[in-house]
């Protein structure tokens, strides 16, 4: 399958080590940079999503979503954990969590107003308090972050991981090498990440925009 991905906020935390490491399951190795373990919040647009060599889903053509996100390895490969991933079309949602993706229906929207930034807001439906609002614009010329980076540590993972059901699931995933800018974001509210404690986010995040990107995907598949 295809998507296309559109005006990407990467809010980066680092995180304690012992705090993330509780959060992994069986099968997963914790990764982190220098020692340092992260967790990334990404609200963004997905736009023409497909099956190869076939035409857009029918209703399906555009919708929001908001990635929770940290960073693990196994048998020495890098990818990334969902904790979960919040989108505003129920149709796309069913069939993510038949693939084992921790996928929730949200009430979501995104403008884009003076000055560049884009307003975005997710509350999820039910009985969930997930709620990220805030407002984000570039601020830097685009730039491809160097190999060994943190930047590019963070962003250039080709496998992600899910777990359902006692099981651990791994997909691929493909894309060309993020393009980004440096950005700055007003965070209004932000309670996505109900299994941390309000110090253990008490640094800056790092920011990071990017335009867009197309983005392939393999067919999840349980890990043996």
């Amino acid at each position: 399958m295809t998507q296309k991905w559109d005006h990407l906020l990467f809010i980066h935390w680092p995180i304690p080590q012992e705090v993330m490491e509780a959060q992994i399951p069986a099968g997963l190795e914790l990764d982190t940079f220098d020692g340092e373990a992260w967790l990334t919040i990404i609200p963004f647009k997905i736009s023409d999503m497909r099956l190869r060599k076939m035409p857009p889903f029918p209703f399906l053509r555009s919708f929001l979503e908001v990635n929770v996100r940290t960073y693990v390895r196994r048998n020495g490969i890098s990818g990334i954990y969902f904790f979960s991933m919040d989108a505003d079309k129920l149709l796309a949602i069913l069939g993510a969590r038949v693939a084992t993706l921790p996928y929730f229906h949200a009430k979501m929207k995104i403008n884009k107003g003076a000055k560049g930034y884009y307003h975005y807001s997710s509350i999820r439906r039910g009985s969930s308090d997930a709620i990220f609002k805030g407002s984000y614009r570039p601020i830097s010329e685009a730039y491809y972050p160097e190999k060994g980076s943190l930047a590019y540590w963070l962003l250039e993972r080709y496998y992600l991981y899910s777990y359902q059901g006692g099981a651990l699931f791994r997909g691929g995933i493909h894309h060309r090498q993020w393009r980004i800018h440096d950005a700055e974001a007003t965070i209004l509210k932000q309670n996505m990440i109900p299994f941390l404690l309000e110090n253990s986010m008490n640094e800056e995040p790092l920011l990071h925009y990017a335009s867009s990107r197309r983005v392939l995907f393999w067919l999840i598949k349980k890990v043996e």
